[in-house]
């Protein structure tokens, strides 16, 4: 996971990494990408949710590979409607999907050969999902307002957040979407009616509001309808804010955010734009958004510039370094009332110069 300084300042232009050939279902085509999760070759595998199916996009490539589902919209073990969210379990080389409108959780193998997958658990209403460094699968429940963690092949799991009735108490959730579990099995929720993200440490009763938590609006306090979030060690939530066309960036213990990307009804064009989806992974943010009218994957830049001083041997040195992050947007627009994208973030350092004084 990424220190990125929480001053870091974001380049609004972009390059198409994925997509970028309008709305449909050929392999070099999205339609209303949700999740997704980055392994670490770099391949990008993507909910495509229009099209019920997930697809793998190799960096560099002009063609996804359909590696789950892609055999029409059905609840058969063939098929899958409306994926929303989508894991590597590495230590089997699985994909575990969110299969939100068959309201089931099913595996994959990505074996070379697989034509089906098998459901790990059923009759749950779950847009996102996650795994910690135990293997532990956290599962999001928009019917029943909660989040459980559960080991692999157990179908009933443990409450860790929420499951005291839709509602806005800090024991409640309504509507949670999309989860983050840290290494000390803390859970953050973007809790989506509720328009806040909410933190849950591990054995919790409650919650603790950590952004938003004021109502709609486009206040830098307010979330409307926050999807995907990602937290990375330094405590910055980093938010997909599905309501206001942005993404916001809220340090740790902050009473407010930052716009660092859009927040004018559009990323790169001037059309509307809703964010649905971040994940920051091997240096990398991806942020997945509801667009309007044409699929694109664009690669955003940060520059970050700071100062380290140390004493060694009774010398002060002072190393200024220049990063760059590269945010990579996959854009996947649809001819309707919404657009899709998702971003990347690479930290890359571009100089190093050392002076002793």
């Amino acid at each position: 996971i990424p220190i990125i300084p929480a001053d870091a300042r974001w380049k609004q232009n972009g390059t198409t990494v994925a997509g970028g050939h309008g709305w449909g279902s050929a392999t070099n085509q999205l339609q209303r990408p949700h999740g997704l999760f980055v392994d670490d070759d770099q391949t990008i595998v993507i909910a495509d949710y229009g099209n019920h199916r997930i697809i793998q996009w190799k960096m560099g490539d002009t063609n996804g590979q359909v590696v789950a589902g892609g055999n029409g919209q059905g609840n058969r073990l063939d098929q899958l409607n409306g994926p929303t969210d989508v894991l590597i379990d590495k230590e089997t080389d699985n994909l575990i999907i969110c299969d939100w409108l068959n309201q089931r959780v099913v595996r994959w193998s990505r074996r070379s050969g697989t034509t089906q997958g098998e459901i790990l658990i059923d009759n749950i209403s779950c847009p996102g999902l996650a795994m910690d460094d135990q293997r532990y699968l956290y599962i999001s429940d928009t019917d029943k307002h909660e989040v459980r963690r559960y080991q692999i092949e157990d179908k009933n799991g443990t409450l860790v957040a929420g499951g005291n009735g839709k509602g806005a108490g800090l024991n409640q959730l309504n509507s949670p979407y999309y989860i983050f579990v840290d290494q000390q099995q803390t859970v953050y929720v973007s809790d989506n009616n509720n328009h806040r993200v909410m933190k849950w440490n591990k054995g919790a009763k409650e919650g603790i509001v950590v952004a938003g938590g004021q109502g709609q609006g486009n206040a830098l306090t307010q979330l409307p309808y926050p999807n995907g979030l990602f937290v990375d060690t330094l405590g910055t939530i980093y938010v997909a804010d599905f309501g206001n066309d942005r993404v916001m960036r809220w340090p740790k213990g902050a009473k407010q955010g930052t716009a660092i990307v859009g927040g004018n009804g559009g990323f790169i064009t001037t059309e509307k734009n809703e964010t649905r989806y971040i994940l920051l992974l091997n240096k990398n943010l991806f942020i997945s958004t509801y667009l309007f009218y044409t699929h694109q994957d664009q690669q955003f830049v940060i520059h970050v510039q700071y100062l380290i001083e140390m004493e060694y041997k009774r010398n002060r040195i002072q190393i200024n370094i220049n990063f760059t992050i590269l945010l990579n947007i996959i854009q996947s627009e649809f001819l309707a009332a919404h657009r899709d994208y998702i971003e990347i973030f690479q930290v890359i350092e571009l100089s190093q110069e050392l002076r002793t004084t």
